[in-house]
Parts: C-alpha cells; structure tokens; sequence
C-alpha cells in the first residue's frame, strides 16, 4: 500500500493530497514537461479566441528594431547629457528617430484606410499588430492609437523583462511563453508586413515570412521595407539572386519604401484593400 504522506502516513483519512486536485488548478502538473504539448495548445487558444471576440480577421503587421527611441527618449537624453559620448548618442539617436516616426505615421494611415475601425459584418480586417515592445513596436501600436483605432500586441516573456507598450490595446495586448506560438499568430492572420529596420530579431521575421512565400507554404501577401538604403546596406538580395542561392523572382516578394504614403501605396498596389470608414 502506497503510504500517505499527507496525512501523516495514514492511507485515506480526512487530509487531500495534490492528486486529488481538479488537473486545471495544478500548476505543479501543467506545467511537467509532458504537458507541454498542452501548453502549447493553450496559448494558441487563448489568442485564437481573444481575436475571434474582438472580429480581428486579418493583421498588418509591423516589425523593426526595439531599439529604435522615440521623441521623449531623444528629449531626455538630450536634457541630460553632458560627456562628448551622451552627446554623440544623442545625435545617433535623433538620426534614428525618422524611423518611429514614419512606423507611427503609417500605422495611423493603415488603421484609418486599411478598415480596423468598423467592422463589418462583424470582421475587423488590417489591424495593425506588433511584437508588443517598445521602439518601432510602440510607434505602430501609437500611430493607431493616434486614431483611436484597436492594435495587437503579442508581447513575449524573456529572461530580461520585455513589458508591453502602453498603446496596444489593452484587451488585446497578449504574452506567449512559446516563441514558435506567438511567430503563428504573427503569421497566420497576417494581409501584408511591413518591416522597418532591426536587428536579429526583425532578420528572423522577415525570412522566416519570405521563406513561407517562396516555399509556396503561405500565401502571397506583400511585404514592404522601410529605409531602402539601410536594406540595401545589410544584406545583398541581389548577390543572393546572382549566385544561385534564391530564384530572381525572389526578389519581387517585396518591395522598399521610404515615406508612410509610399510603403501605404506599395501595399494597396500588391493587394491590400483600402477600405475607408463608414
């Protein structure tokens, strides 16, 4: 007979051990490595059916740097630098500001244009979604809270703290555990990307997506990157084209822009439906 610890080795009695538990309020069981898979399927439910309430049909989604600052960043750093190094940042700095600014514009245009406000029958289509962050993260969710219009942020938990941006919405501002989870809703729902410049982590979006393109694994939608001349200085699509490597059609899966109303114009050109409210 197993002995029961619980209640100080006596089998059965008064005392309940932790089998005993309804298995969705043990947590010491959710969260065995066996029950991964479940987690997993969890964490997909949960944004599934939170962008199903809210009629959330299909995303714009914005990816770029978290490392971009925005204007009261340069203000404050501006205000408190004194060594020749702060001041030299500080002009890094308001260099890269062009950047938030224009993932801010465009995502005010899309949400008035793309038809995130109203829905229709029921459906909201080309809602702007982000990475949640802060940088061009939080200049898209605040160009459609500019607007009053609803914003997706699939925040992610990391051994450094990432907190979400206070311009998502905030019923849909969501925290995975699972990268691979939170790059499918990334994907899934997505009508167009448009990618702003970043580091590893905007790499890996972006090829990830352009790979589901050229595989035939995902459909066609388009993609537009912003700041042609940083593109074109980091990576050399062509040489890839001229080795061999990928197919020179590769090269239309997306296109570069440099304004908001460009990278706005270049998406409606490949696809996007421009759908005004009202």
């Amino acid at each position: 007979m197993v002995k029961d610890v619980e209640n100080g080795g006596a089998p059965g009695g008064n005392g309940l051990s932790k089998s005993y538990m309804l298995a969705v309020e043990d947590t010491d069981f959710l969260l065995r490595d066996e029950m991964r898979a479940f987690r997993f399927g969890l964490e997909f439910a949960k944004a599934e059916l939170t962008l199903r309430d809210w009629g959330i049909r299909s995303t714009i989604i914005v990816f770029g740097s978290a490392r971009i600052p925005s204007p009261e960043q340069v203000e404050a750093a501006q205000a408190a630098a004194q060594a020749p190094e702060e001041l030299e940042r500080v002009q890094w700095m308001r260099g890269q500001l062009r950047y938030y600014d224009t993932a801010r514009e465009f995502a005010r245009i899309a949400s008035e244009r793309g038809g995130a406000f109203a829905p229709r029958n029921r459906w909201r289509d080309n809602v702007i979604a982000t990475g949640g962050g802060p940088g061009i993260m939080e200049a898209a969710n605040r160009g459609a809270a500019d607007v009053r219009a609803p914003s997706i942020g699939f925040n992610i938990t990391l051994p450094h703290e990432q907190h979400p941006n206070p311009y998502s919405t905030p019923e849909l501002t969501l925290r995975f555990h699972y990268f691979a989870m939170r790059k499918m809703h990334l994907a899934m729902r997505a009508n167009a990307l448009a990618i702003f410049p970043g580091g590893y982590g905007t790499l890996d979006e972006l090829f990830e997506v352009l790979t589901l393109q050229q595989t035939g694994k995902a459909p066609r939608i388009p993609i537009v990157l912003f700041g042609k001349s940083y593109w074109q200085r980091i990576i050399n699509f062509d040489a890839l084209a001229e080795e061999g490597a990928i197919s020179p059609e590769d090269l239309k899966l997306f296109e570069y822009a440099d304004t908001a109303e460009e990278g706005w114009e270049s998406l409606v050109r490949r696809g996007i439906t421009a759908m005004p409210p009202g």
